[in-house]
């Protein structure tokens, strides 16, 4: 992409900040480009927060009935998926997948609390309850 043609259409989920695009420069380089977006990335992304908005609301059900743990509701209100929690707890996928069975996930350690209510960025307390 050159450089005069990186997009600047406007996302509104950019939060009025811009993002870095490489293009091609004038003399032919690759340089790193302001960008304030564009529509179809916009649309995808408002896209990928509504399923995970729903994925948190059926969660937030399980956890009602009984059947999941608050910590599944948690993930994907903070937009984070079963990958991405392993990965930001730094604990295995099977593990954290276990946890997020009501059963298991009473019996933590605070611990182990506090080491996912890092990494989903809130308080050991929000973490044990839905808001």
């Amino acid at each position: 992409m050159e450089f005069d043609q990186v997009p600047q259409e406007g996302n509104r989920t950019h939060a009025g900040l811009r993002k870095a695009l490489y293009a091609r420069d004038a003399q032919g380089r690759i340089v790193t480009a302001p960008s304030q977006g564009w529509e179809v990335e916009e649309i995808v992304t408002l896209q990928a927060v509504d399923a995970l908005r729903q994925q948190a609301e059926e969660a937030r059900a399980r956890v009602v009935a009984g059947t999941a743990s608050p910590l599944e509701y948690w993930m994907y209100a903070q937009r984070m998926d079963l990958a991405l929690l392993a990965q930001a707890s730094g604990l295995w996928r099977w593990r954290v997948r276990r946890h997020l069975r009501p059963a298991v996930f009473s019996r933590l350690t605070p611990a182990l609390l506090a080491r996912y209510a890092d990494a989903l960025g809130l308080t050991v307390d929000q973490l044990t309850r839905l808001p």
